[in-house]
């Protein structure tokens, strides 16, 4: 069984790869025998994690770039080509959020501001569509390799305040679904695309939102766990079963999926 899920020696290919989920996924990722290739728009953050890795006996090399740079993209796929010829799972954990782009309980929608809401679809749909079209070829030369988008609950559950960031994800989850046709009738029956939908981590952009300085919940905290069955926020350990089961043999006959991962909250209606 745990041959059915290895990634040993797989070269997975990473972008966001230094954000608080990310880099815990890579790291586990290097852990399990993977070749990370980390691709990140901070050289000084990309080398910390390499670092990290590296001096853990795991296999990890630099890639900077930024996502929404497609000539940037170009030039990476040079140097993981002419380095490793190939890529077998292209994970897109790139994404983020604006203030501009979030309407606020005071607001409302026409206090949107329209260039952060450009700025947050950016980086969250082109920010997985261009290293996907970049990529493909290197993907390609497996005939088997697959494709893992981040997705969130707000994609399916449009929340209150965060609708650039809801409007993006969403985006991300139709892509998902397309690209999975795309690829198995253009490319072959072999090739996966999914996506990952996790529920509420905190991390460095909502921890301010979601608790206090002491720790304890704000009210919008207090009304996710009192909306999540498990009773918690997710840690990024609760991720590495899902990002194992699309990076590995255990989901060639899964494509065009969208997991949630998030305690129950997509499945709970609130009574």
């Amino acid at each position: 069984m745990s041959a059915l899920f290895s990634v040993k020696d797989n070269i997975i290919l990473i972008s966001g790869a230094t954000g608080v989920l990310g880099s815990q996924i890579t790291q586990y990722l290097a852990k399990e025998g993977a070749q990370v290739i980390i691709l990140g728009r901070n050289p000084n953050k990309v080398k910390e994690l390499v670092t990290a890795i590296t001096t853990n006996g795991g296999k990890a090399s630099a890639l900077i770039a930024d996502v929404t740079n497609k000539d940037a993209l170009q030039t990476a796929a040079q140097q993981v080509e002419k380095e490793f010829g190939k890529v077998d799972v292209l994970i897109n954990a790139a994404g983020g959020n604006m203030p501009g782009a979030i309407v606020t309980p005071d607001q409302n929608i026409t206090d949107l501001e329209i260039e952060e809401v450009k700025k947050v679809m950016e980086l969250n749909y082109l920010g997985t569509l261009m290293p996907i079209q970049v990529f493909t070829p290197l993907l390609l030369k497996n005939p088997a390799a697959s494709i893992i988008n981040i997705s969130s609950m707000a994609a399916s559950r449009p929340l209150t305040r965060v609708m650039g960031y809801a409007s993006a994800k969403a985006a991300i989850d139709n892509l998902t679904k397309w690209l999975s046709v795309e690829f198995c009738q253009k490319y072959g029956k072999q090739y996966r695309v999914n996506a990952i939908a996790p529920g509420f981590f905190l991390t460095e952009q909502n921890r301010t939102l979601l608790t206090q300085d002491d720790g304890s919940l704000t009210a919008r905290g207090n009304q996710i766990i009192s909306h999540t069955p498990m009773d918690r926020f997710g840690d990024p350990e609760d991720l590495f079963g899902a990002v194992s089961f699309f990076c590995s043999a255990a989901s060639k006959f899964v494509t065009g999926t969208i997991i949630p991962v998030d305690g129950g909250f997509s499945a709970y209606g609130g009574v």
